[in-house]
């Protein structure tokens, strides 16, 4: 188990001795992904598909506040939408800003949730960011979680919607802009995503901030279970298209994910744990103190430099 710690602290160290370039290199890494999936699932403008300006942008976003990725990924799903049809961008331009004001005026520290999750669903483990979100995070979050599952099923619903604009050619502009507000609204499979997450994450965070032994780990499992339960009722419920196989599967790797961000972010000893009693003035304070664990390593580096052996 040590040699996990060593492992986990000389991956601090590297990352906070390197931590300007290693944040750059993620903004871009981040940026070239999503553009890039934003491309290959739309693609209906020829300008943005250029890989010169998937790169220049990225490196851009490199420069500059994650927020910006966000942003910039917004402005390729609505420019793609453009060269679809002039109704479409105005849909999801509407349904983004909506989202955006939203997300700046609840929970702006989550810029990475609204990006993130529709990658997580690209790639198959949608299911570990409500988790995540609820340890680092605190119950507003479940909205940005939910922002981010608007955006992927938004993106979804426009890349197969190429057919049905050409078929609606004869059809007024009302008629347009319903049909496309209700593909992009009235989606069952994504209410009972953004329900489920929404309620994931709560759970999550409630239970993480308990100070009972173990509180994250019962938060992961809790939220696990409540994710699954949740989602199953819910494609009962809406009749919505939720693969039980594909659940089960990324529930595992959300619990695999999970304690792996745990490893990095809530790591103590609880067999040392110290209750200490203290008072000033106007207050008696009770304090619990849980130590977090550190490496061999990191203990005899320490110790190595301790000024009070000096």
């Amino acid at each position: 188990m040590s040699s996990i710690f060593d492992v986990r602290d000389f991956i601090e160290e590297t990352v906070s001795r390197y931590e300007t370039l290693i944040k750059a290199a993620v903004r871009f890494f981040l940026a070239l992904l999503s553009l890039s999936v934003i491309n290959s699932r739309l693609g209906y403008m020829d300008r943005l598909n250029s890989t010169t300006v998937v790169v220049a942008v990225s490196l851009l976003c490199a420069l500059l506040p994650a927020g910006m990725i966000v942003f910039f990924s917004a402005l390729f799903v609505i420019l793609h939408c453009y060269a679809l049809s002039l109704e479409a961008a105005i849909v999801v331009l509407a349904v983004f800003l909506l989202m955006f004001l939203l997300y700046f005026r609840f929970t702006p520290k989550d810029t990475m949730a609204v990006l993130l999750t529709p990658l997580s669903f690209v790639f198959g483990f949608p299911h570990v960011m409500p988790v995540i979100y609820g340890l680092k995070g605190s119950p507003l979050s479940a909205l940005s979680v939910g922002f981010g599952v608007v955006a992927y099923f938004t993106v979804d619903f426009i890349s197969d919607a190429e057919s049905m604009v050409k078929s609606m050619g004869d059809a007024t502009t009302v008629e347009r802009f319903r049909a496309l507000l209700d593909g992009v609204i009235k989606n069952k499979t994504m209410m009972a995503y953004v329900i489920a997450f929404a309620l994931t994450v709560v759970v999550v965070s409630i239970i993480r901030r308990f100070s009972f032994p173990h509180s994250w780990t019962i938060a992961i499992a809790a939220g696990i279970v409540t994710d699954m339960i949740a989602l199953m009722m819910l494609s009962v419920r809406l009749d919505a298209d939720i693969s039980i196989g594909g659940l089960f599967i990324g529930s595992i790797i959300a619990i695999i994910i999970a304690f792996v961000f745990k490893l990095f972010t809530f790591s103590v000893d609880y067999a040392k744990t110290e209750r200490v009693q203290f008072e000033d003035d106007g207050y008696y304070y009770y304090v619990k103190a849980v130590p977090k664990i550190k490496s061999s390593i990191s203990k005899k580096h320490r110790r190595s430099y301790d000024p009070d052996e000096e």
